[in-house]
C-alpha cells in the first residue's frame, strides 16, 4: 500500500513538472528577443546557408502560422502623410506608395534615415548590394527619409543626396515624423523587415549586423517564394560585413537645443555671443571664437576670421554644415595647414594624413551646400586638435560626426 502511494506521488509530480516546462517553453516562444537586434527566431534557417550534410536529410522547420505570427510580432505600420517620392516612377511624376500595396506581394525592408547622417551613409552600400541581389526575388527597400535638421525637410536636397549616393530603391519622406512616431522610432538609421503577412519580424537599430540582416531577409523571402509556389532559390552568399574601428570622438552638435559639448561659451542658450580663445582645448568639447549667434540647430559666425577648435580621437572627421552665399574656410591640425586631396603623396607622407573628399589641395574647404563634408581622413585612430578658420561670415555649423 505505501509503495503503491508513493508511485501515484512520483507519476503525480511527474506530470506538474512536465506542465511547468511546457509552460515555459510556450511563453519562451511568444516572448519577443531583449537585444537588439531583434532576431526573429520562428522562421527556418535552411535557406540562409548551404547545409551540410547531415543538415540535408534534416527536414527544415515549417514557418509560423498566421494565429503564430499574430501572438509574436507586430503588425507594419503604414506610411502616414508621406511628403513626397523618389525613385517611384520611371516619368517626371513621383507616384505614392504604401506598404499595404506590397503585403501578400513582397517582402518589405524599411530603412529610417536620414541623408546627413554618416552612420546612415555608411549602411547604403549594404541597402544597395540587397536591392540588387533581391529586388528580382521580391525584395522591396523603402527608405524611410526622416530628416534631423530642417534643411533635410527639402525635396530637392533629398533628392541630389539620393542621386549623389547611387540610391535606387524608392525613397519616401517623412518630414513630420508620422511614420518615425507610428513605429515607435527613436534611431538613425532603423531597419524593419516585414514579411509578406504583413508581420514586422526583425528589426535593428544602427550600424552593423549586416550579415545577420542579410540572412532574415533571405529567411522571408524564402517563406515568400513557398506560399507562391515559385521555385527560386535566395540562398546566396551573404554579402560580408567591412570591420572598422570605432571612434571614440561623440557626434557633437553646435545648436542650443543639444550644445552640452560647448566648451567656452553658454549652453542651451540662443542669441548672440562673442567668445575669444582660450588656452586650453579639452577633448569632444568645441570651442567658439569671434562673434557668433547660436540657434536652435546651429551656430552661424557673424565676422570674418572667425574659429571653431575640437580635439578629436577618431579616424574620419565630417562636419554638417551649410552657407547660404558660400564661404571659404581654412584647416589646420595640431598647428599646421592641412594637406587637402589633390597634394602631392609626399606631402600626404610627411604629414602622415591628408584632409578628406571635400578639402582642397591648399587645405580649404568650401561650404554652400546643406550637407555633411569629409574633412579629415586618417589612417586609423588618432587624437589630433583640429582648427577651422572661417574667411568671411556666414557659415551654419550643425554637427561634426566621426568615423
Amino acid at each position: 500500500m505505501r509503495t503503491t502511494n508513493v508511485s501515484a506521488l512520483l507519476v503525480a509530480v511527474g506530470i506538474i513538472v512536465a506542465a511547468i516546462i511546457y509552460l515555459d517553453s510556450s511563453k519562451a516562444a511568444k516572448t519577443p528577443a531583449t537585444s537588439v537586434p531583434v532576431v526573429s527566431v520562428a522562421l527556418s534557417t535552411a535557406t540562409t546557408v548551404p547545409a551540410s550534410s547531415q543538415e540535408k536529410t534534416a527536414k527544415p522547420a515549417e514557418p509560423p502560422t498566421l494565429s503564430l505570427k499574430e501572438m509574436r510580432y507586430e503588425r507594419a505600420k503604414e506610411l502616414t502623410t508621406p511628403d513626397g517620392f523618389i525613385n517611384t516612377s520611371t516619368g517626371s511624376v513621383q507616384a505614392p506608395i504604401t506598404i499595404g500595396q506590397f503585403i501578400g506581394k513582397k517582402v518589405v525592408l524599411l530603412d529610417i534615415w536620414t541623408y546627413s547622417c554618416i552612420n546612415c551613409q555608411r549602411t547604403l552600400p549594404y541597402l544597395k548590394a540587397w536591392w540588387e541581389k533581391y529586388k528580382d526575388k521580391g525584395l522591396m527597400i523603402i527608405g524611410l527619409h526622416t530628416p534631423e535638421f530642417e534643411f533635410e525637410k527639402k525635396y530637392e536636397n533629398v533628392l541630389a543626396a539620393v542621386e549623389k549616393f547611387g540610391i535606387t530603391y524608392p525613397v519616401a519622406l517623412d518630414n513630420d515624423y508620422s511614420t518615425w512616431r507610428a513605429y515607435r522610432n527613436q534611431y538613425w538609421p532603423r531597419k524593419y523587415l516585414i514579411d509578406i503577412d504583413g508581420y514586422i519580424v526583425y528589426d535593428h537599430i544602427g550600424e552593423g549586423g549586416y550579415e545577420e540582416t542579410e540572412r532574415q531577409i533571405q529567411k522571408v523571402l524564402a517563406e515568400r517564394m513557398e506560399r507562391l509556389g515559385k521555385k527560386d532559390g535566395v540562398a546566396l552568399p551573404v554579402t560580408k560585413e567591412s570591420a572598422a574601428a570605432r571612434p571614440e570622438s561623440p557626434e557633437t552638435y553646435f545648436g542650443a537645443f543639444r550644445n552640452e559639448n560647448f566648451g567656452n561659451g553658454a549652453r542651451g542658450t540662443i542669441g548672440e555671443q562673442t567668445l575669444a580663445a582660450t588656452e586650453e582645448v579639452n577633448r569632444n568639447t568645441f570651442y567658439l571664437v569671434g562673434d557668433w549667434n547660436i540657434t536652435r540647430e546651429y551656430a552661424e559666425n557673424k565676422n570674418a576670421n572667425a574659429q571653431i577648435l575640437f580635439k578629436y580621437k577618431a579616424r574620419d572627421v565630417y562636419f554638417v554644415a551649410s552657407s547660404e552665399k558660400g564661404v571659404r574656410a581654412a584647416l589646420y591640425l595640431d598647428g599646421g595647414m592641412l594637406k587637402g586631396k589633390g597634394a602631392s603623396a609626399y606631402a600626404c607622407r610627411l604629414q602622415g594624413f591628408c584632409g578628406g573628399e571635400d578639402v582642397s589641395a591648399n587645405g580649404t574647404v568650401f561650404i554652400k551646400e546643406d550637407r555633411l563634408y569629409k574633412l579629415i581622413q586618417h589612417d586609423g585612430i588618432e587624437e589630433h586638435t583640429l582648427k577651422i578658420e572661417i574667411e568671411s561670415p556666414g557659415l551654419k555649423a550643425f554637427t561634426f560626426t566621426f568615423g
